[in-house]
């Protein structure tokens, strides 16, 4: 029987990265996966795919629509569907093989099969050739989630899709149906409307991006009506129907109280949930909470002895990078250290154009906590990169306290959101306060200096408008 200090059960973003800590930290690391490619859905069927299409999409678009403003000629800009997948699926495999070849480099086990924990501290690995036996001294849970479901709306793998059949559409569809404005319904309507779809977003409560704050929510779904998108929100969808075949093939999605929405294609992207089928969690003794996560106490410990779960399995955002800190944080207790993550402080990024980032609290949130606060607005349309750029749509929002001013939240619409908010995260991961982001000397022209303007307004002090 293979013995090993930690076997990892899942070879996503928190389990590979994990692993990779661990074996830095001198254990024997070994990792059970039932795909052949390593990464997990992130980088096989999630994260890095879903980008380079956005990406892709996005250059399409510019080159049809936008190049001309910039004394580029283009002409004729035609749509090479297969080509784009084809480019997708590369950057997904150069991914994945930068996972296999960090294994190898830091002496990680790899071994290719379903983990189900066998009691005690023992992980039965079903691959093809049967089953074998792991034992270890430390066993970590990290498979991730799966989408979820919605009643009366059953996945086929074609007409009716999660987001990982929408990833690879052998053709534009004429009209689809998102059921659901979060962050992928958002990203993937984006790409297949760029493409030519007619997008329709269905959306249970009454606004996009349930949870964010609310009047970046609001701007950003100006934005994307401008764009094409059209949207439903407070519907309640009851039902979907596929009829006919081929190219005459149709989905009636039904919502209560309103009129029925026909589509070729409908993507459900209404949020994922913990994978825990087939772990064999009692088998071990691993309870779940009331949200079907595992329950873990201080160190990502389960109930079960020597037993761990970190990333989406566990409380808080269900996020790649939440993930890799999960698995860092717990190597390093494992090791003696003080790993740590503050779930307050992992940020969000929806990687639309423009994307959208946030950090920490919202308005709506620091108003039902009670907290007494002053906001900082900035518009990208007063930034002299921004408007080179040809990018001026959006926003930063700087949330700092009333009397200390020490940041509270930070929420960015606009150009590369995703890359200005890690200043917030920086500033707030120290206790900054806005007097110190407008303090910070900002490069000049960068979209960096929308984040400086921001927390001056939150003194009344911005400079450029």
């Amino acid at each position: 029987m293979p013995k090993h200090d930690i076997v990892i059960i899942g070879a996503g973003p928190g389990g590979y990265v994990a692993a990779l800590r661990g074996a830095q930290l001198g254990f024997d690391v070994a990792v059970v996966e039932k795909e052949e490619a390593l990464g997990g859905t992130c980088v096989r069927v999630g994260c890095i795919p879903s980008k380079a299409l956005l990406e892709s999409s996005e250059r399409y678009l510019e080159a049809r629509e936008h190049l001309a403003e910039h004394g580029v000629r283009a002409g004729e800009v035609t749509l090479d569907l297969e080509t784009m997948l084809a480019r997708k699926t590369r950057v997904v495999q150069q991914n994945t093989d930068g996972v296999a070849f960090l294994f190898k480099k830091n002496k990680v086990t790899r071994y290719r099969g379903t983990g189900e924990l066998a009691g005690g501290r023992k992980v039965t690995v079903h691959g093809e050739d049967g089953d074998q036996v792991l034992e270890a001294q430390h066993i970590v849970l990290a498979t991730g989630s799966v989408p979820s479901a919605l009643t009366g709306v059953d996945f086929d793998g074609g007409a009716v899709v999660s987001s990982t059949e929408a990833l690879d559409f052998p053709s534009v569809p004429k009209r689809l149906v998102v059921i659901g404005a979060g962050y992928i319904g958002l990203e993937l309507g984006s790409v297949w409307s760029r493409l030519g779809a007619e997008v329709t977003v269905l959306e249970y409560f009454d606004r996009i991006l349930p949870g964010m704050d609310l009047e970046t929510a609001k701007e950003a779904l100006k934005v994307f009506k401008r764009q094409g998108l059209a949207f439903r929100l407070g519907a309640r969808v009851s039902g979907a129907k596929v009829s006919g075949r081929g190219g005459s093939r149709k989905v009636t999605v039904e919502i209560e109280g309103g009129e029925a929405v026909e589509a070729e294609r409908v993507l459900v992207a209404v949020g994922r949930r913990p994978a825990t089928q087939g772990l064999g969690l009692e088998n071990a003794g691993v309870e779940l909470d009331e949200r079907g996560r595992v329950r873990v106490e201080d160190g990502f410990r389960s109930s079960a002895e020597g037993i761990y779960a970190i990333g989406d399995l566990i409380e808080g955002p269900m996020l790649a990078h939440k993930a890799e800190e999960d698995g860092v944080a717990l190597m390093e207790r494992l090791a003696g250290g003080p790993g740590h993550v503050d779930y307050d402080l992992v940020p969000g990024v929806v990687y639309t154009d423009p994307e959208i980032a946030t950090v920490g609290r919202s308005e709506e949130r620091l108003e039902e906590d009670g907290v007494p606060y002053r906001k900082g607005v900035f518009p990208f349309t007063a930034n002299g990169r921004a408007r080179a750029l040809g990018k001026t749509e959006g926003r930063v929002k700087i949330l700092a306290h009333e009397e200390t001013d020490r940041v509270l939240g930070v929420h960015i619409l606009g150009a590369r959101a995703g890359d200005l908010i890690a200043e917030a995260v920086a500033a707030m991961t120290y206790g900054a306060s806005a007097e110190d982001l407008a303090r910070t000397v900002h490069a000049h022209p960068t979209l960096s200096e929308i984040v400086k303007e921001a927390a001056l307004a939150v003194d009344g002090r911005a400079l450029h408008i």
